[in-house]
């Protein structure tokens, strides 16, 4: 005569540790806060770049004009 099915018991839901949701969300969190923070470093970065590269070239260019203005004046061109 056949078996009678085996019962399998219902899969229970795994347990949750409350601990490890806040862990997830701080973590993710400081990632979002990281990754925003790198942004705002690179853009004040490149801005500094371009001003002390305007500095500079105003400078050679102020410098130039000066020295061809001595020049013209010494050798009277």
């Amino acid at each position: 005569m056949a078996q009678p099915a085996r019962r399998v018991a219902a899969p229970q839901d795994p347990p949750v540790d409350p601990e490890a949701i806040d862990r997830a969300y701080h973590y993710h969190r400081a990632r979002r806060n990281a990754r925003l923070r790198r942004k705002r470093e690179t853009s004040r970065a490149r801005l500094r770049f371009v001003v002390a590269l305007g500095v500079l070239v105003a400078l050679a260019v102020f410098l130039m004009l000066t020295i061809w203005h001595e020049v013209q004046k010494v050798f009277g061109l």
